[in-house]
């Protein structure tokens, strides 16, 4: 489950990244890279557990919660990096 989750957040995040492409005042296309990296990650984990005859996806809450963690720890770290470059970014106020 947590591959589906890191691979449609990275999805998303691609479109909103090819849609402000010209400008990207956010830098979206950092974000859009940690959730392909994550999506590539988690495929390869997929494959080692194909090799060991585990099943390739999981559906549990606890894999759940663990994509949903991976996004939001993407989300903090993009926020961290946005404010670490300070390129003129107002993020929270005018």
């Amino acid at each position: 489950m947590y591959l589906l989750i890191t691979f449609f957040a990275a999805i998303i995040a691609t479109i909103v990244w090819y849609i402000q492409m010209p400008k990207d005042p956010y830098k979206v296309g950092t974000l859009s890279f940690i959730y392909w990296g994550a999506s590539l990650m988690w495929l390869v984990d997929g494959f080692f557990c194909i090799a060991e005859g585990e099943p390739f996806l999981e559906m549990s809450s606890k894999d759940t919660l663990l994509g949903f963690t991976v996004v939001i720890c993407g989300l903090i770290a993009w926020v961290i990096t946005l404010f670490i470059k300070g390129d003129k970014i107002k993020l929270f106020y005018k």
